[in-house]
């Protein structure tokens, strides 16, 4: 016997049991009473069980037939109500993505109304971490992370090479801007996490700019800082590029210095498969191949 009886018979069994009548019932679904009946015999023919005890023409729900008649009542609402749903809208989907917060902050999110505007379905949950965690274990879909690649049990993909470059608010030093490297070298600097002896070297400089005076480990204090006036920074070209071209903050020199780490889009098995996945995927990749044609 199959698990699944016709959808048919289910409808008329559940008519003629809230209605107490086979004609009533017949007259709802907009079928014969003897279609009706029909239904009745083959569901109960299905079951194995009488589920009608009748009288004449007429029939009257037994016990078996009423605990059976909720059951089904309910399964019929959960099948409506399914269909409404799809027929209304897409199925939302939720996709959990962790970033790096600098990234998250400025290069990400200034981005991210295009992807909700494109995929109004698919329910976004950023987690801004500088940890490198188990995907599985913390309900991670996706990260995006700085590295070599060689994270094991993931999928990495490659996005892009980032390169440092000095800003300065447009306003620093009463609009008297560092032209050169010498002059760069001589300014009031907040250093970040990130050295200068590669950036000396390409601007050919003799000595080395070593780090004093403010310090910050965190980016997004770094480039704020520099946007309130308070000094100069080397910073990821990926983080500032945007300030750039708001016109909040100014390159300083065309000397640039290659980051040493890459950007990587890393995937759990799992979540691999899941087609929200996909879909942003395609996106943040489409996203890129924009943003580097506006690279220099």
């Amino acid at each position: 016997m199959s698990d699944y009886p016709p959808i048919a018979s289910l409808r008329s069994f559940e008519a003629v049991a809230r209605l107490g009548s086979v004609t009533l019932a017949a007259k709802e679904i907009k079928v014969t009473h003897s279609a009706i009946s029909q239904q009745i015999k083959l569901l109960e023919d299905m079951v194995g069980v009488k589920l009608f005890i009748r009288h004449g023409r007429g029939v009257q729900i037994n016990e078996e037939g009423r605990l059976y008649a909720l059951q089904i009542r309910e399964a019929l609402n959960h099948i409506s109500e399914a269909t409404r749903l799809v027929q209304v809208k897409p199925r939302t989907m939720e996709l959990t993505l962790a970033t790096l917060p600098s990234f998250g902050c400025h290069w990400l999110l200034p981005r991210l109304a295009r992807f909700r505007e494109k995929f109004p379905h698919i329910s976004l949950r950023l987690q801004a971490s500088l940890t490198v965690t188990s995907l599985q274990q913390e309900g991670i879909d996706i990260a995006i992370r700085m590295g070599q690649g060689d994270w094991e049990g993931t999928e990495n993909r490659f996005l892009f090479s980032d390169e440092l470059i000095v800003v300065a608010a447009p306003g620093y030093n009463n609009g008297k801007l560092p032209d050169t490297p010498e002059e760069v070298a001589k300014s009031h600097i907040i250093f970040s996490m990130e050295s200068w002896k590669t950036w000396c070297l390409n601007a050919g400089l003799a000595k080395e700019i070593v780090p004093s005076g403010l310090r910050v480990n965190d980016s997004n204090l770094v480039i704020e800082a520099v946007r309130l006036g308070a000094g100069i920074a080397l910073e990821r070209s990926s983080l500032v590029k945007g300030a750039i071209l708001r016109g909040e903050l100014v390159q300083i020199t065309s000397v640039t210095a290659p980051y040493p780490w890459h950007y990587w889009l890393v995937t759990s098995p799992v979540a691999e498969k899941k087609p929200e996945v996909a879909l942003f995927i395609e996106w943040l990749e489409e996203e890129i191949a924009v943003w580097s044609e506006q690279m220099p």
